[in-house]
């Protein structure tokens, strides 16, 4: 079963990529730009046979591995 795991920066903690990014932004002309946040969507195929299995699955990878809790929020969902 397919699910997605969104991994996002908590509110009030720093994101200089996302700084970059809307720097670049504005000088390719994108003007008046607000906050630019990076995220991260993590696409697995994991095995199980019902959707609750599956979104435990990849809470599980997302608390052990994908995200940091200390500084990111995570949901998962069942794509498709």
């Amino acid at each position: 079963m397919k699910i997605r795991v969104f991994v996002s920066l908590k509110d009030g903690v720093l994101d200089p990529q996302g700084k970059a990014v809307g720097h670049a932004l504005e000088t390719l002309g994108f003007k008046g730009l607000g906050e630019v946040r990076i995220n991260r969507v993590v696409e697995l195929d994991v095995p199980a046979d019902n959707a609750a299995d599956a979104l435990a699955q990849g809470e599980a990878m997302a608390r052990a591995l994908l995200a940091n809790e200390v500084i990111e929020d995570f949901s998962v969902e069942v794509a498709g």
